[in-house]
């Protein structure tokens, strides 16, 4: 079956998160612009990318910014969609294996709501340390590809730099679980994040859902071994707590040290000790297992598991696999360009340099509802690349053999048993779209509707004879 069929059959499952048929259409021209184009200038790439008439341009724009584009069921349908296409995930206890993070996407629009100025902790050069843009934070589910394990992404929110209420008092924490509750996930899963998510806010959310938080935790941080009653109980409420213990003595401690080949994702003949405690846990008042890892060469670590049930080596090898989600922001950075939008607000105030929050309680709600009207455009198009890469990573999945014998250039190492990645799908894409266009118009209804909305005088550009 084709590539392009297969993408088709795999896209027109989120139809019901649409109001009209036509709004489909257009956000799955889209996707396709964000597959095949090969620059990231916003939806002018798209349209030079698919030939499309100059029309094109505002019916794509009028799309993104359209209330008929119901984003939060679609994001649910999405991940719903995800888990049935992949047919690998990463499990552990049964339990699926979620991963989150943040990104800040530079923007320097000074009409751009949600624009603010923000701090990098990088220990990279090449990164400013203060920027102005968009706070971003993502999930994304981890799922076997061949011989290697992918992030797919399941959805992105800007969760800075609007305030809409003076009594408004949620963390980028409460974000993000409100996030993964959009997701609409129904089994159990982990929940795999860096240390800024070691709080007990992060993890009694996900208690409540019946969910478990494993993350890495400072090196200031403490727990409590439990008490131990000895001789006869007194009256009140019982003690819960027995001797303080810093958690970065673990890694100094002389009994209990166990070593395994390291379980870290692609190490090979590496040996790595560790530690295993099950202490109380302040912030949640329950117990939670604590891993003190040392490894030989990328020195010590202490991560977190509120399940005490899992294994210390699965709590170190899913860990290790947190940064998977990091080269998923770099393939939606420099492949698919997911964060290559330019929406301004004709009606907004500019923002002036070093802007912090924008606050709009004071504000008219017809200035409010211009805020919602563009915030919501920028979610459709973060959704779009969203997809663009879940379905990029797909075709690499159950289809690498034609994805290499479509992709209509050269690479100097093909790796055996390693998925084609987002790029050479995308190539494999771009140079068979031309022919699906012409043959498919009758299985694929999105070939007829592209076609029908190209532009006659560059269809030879495009090696489609009219």
């Amino acid at each position: 079956m084709p590539l392009w069929v297969l993408w088709w059959n795999a896209l027109q499952m989120l139809r019901p998160a649409f109001s009209r048929l036509q709004t489909f259409f257009w956000f799955a021209t889209t996707v396709a612009g964000f597959t095949v184009r090969t620059e990231h200038l916003g939806v002018t790439s798209m349209v030079r990318a698919l030939k499309l008439s100059a029309g094109c341009y505002d019916n794509l724009i009028k799309n993104i910014h359209s209330s008929a584009v119901r984003i939060d069921d679609l994001n649910a349908l999405w991940t719903r969609v995800v888990f049935k296409l992949f047919p690998s995930p990463i499990r552990v206890n049964g339990r699926r294996v979620l991963v989150g993070d943040g990104i800040k996407a530079p923007k320097r629009g000074k009409k751009m709501p949600g624009v603010k100025l923000l701090h990098q902790q990088s220990e990279s050069n090449n990164k400013s340390e203060y920027i102005m843009g968009h706070s971003i934070q993502a999930v994304c589910v981890l799922v076997q590809v061949l011989n290697s394990v992918v992030a797919v992404p399941l959805g992105m929110r800007i969760h800075e730099g609007l305030v809409w209420s003076n009594r408004n008092r949620r963390t980028l924490l409460d974000k993000m679980l409100s996030l993964i509750n959009m997701l609409d996930v129904c089994e159990p899963f982990y929940f795999v994040g860096d240390a800024y998510y070691a709080a007990g806010k992060m993890a009694e959310g996900l208690l409540a859902q019946g969910n478990h938080l494993i993350t890495r935790v400072k090196s200031n941080a403490i727990a409590y071994e439990p008490y131990i009653s000895e001789g006869q109980t007194r009256r009140g409420r019982p003690r819960l707590y027995g001797p303080k213990i810093a958690l970065k003595t673990l890694l100094n401690a002389s009994t209990g040290i166990q070593q395994t080949p390291s379980l870290v994702y692609g190490e090979q003949d590496v040996i790595i000790s560790y530690v295993v405690r099950d202490l109380l846990w302040r912030p949640t008042g329950q117990l939670a297992r604590f891993v003190a890892v040392m490894h030989p060469t990328r020195g010590a670590c202490l991560l977190m598991s509120t399940d005490t049930t899992l294994g210390a080596a699965d709590i170190i090898r899913l860990y290790g696999l947190r940064f998977k989600i990091e080269h998923t922001f770099k393939q939606a950075v420099r492949s698919i360009g997911t964060f290559a939008y330019h929406f301004w607000m004709k009606e907004m105030k500019p923002l002036r340099r070093r802007n912090g929050d924008q606050h709009l309680h004071r504000e008219t709600q017809k200035y409010r509802d211009g805020v919602k009207r563009k915030t919501h455009a920028y979610h459709v198009f973060l959704q779009a690349g969203v997809v663009s890469q879940g379905l990029l990573q797909y075709l690499a999945a159950i289809a690498p053999t034609q994805v290499w014998s479509s992709f209509g250039s050269w690479l100097r190492t093909i790796r055996p048993g390693v998925a084609p990645s987002e790029f050479v799908v995308a190539g494999a894409l771009r140079h068979t779209l031309p022919e699906f266009l012409l043959s498919n118009r009758q299985e694929a209804a999105i070939a007829k509707f592209i076609g029908e909305n190209q532009n006659p005088d560059t269809m030879g550009m495009f090696g489609v004879a009219a």
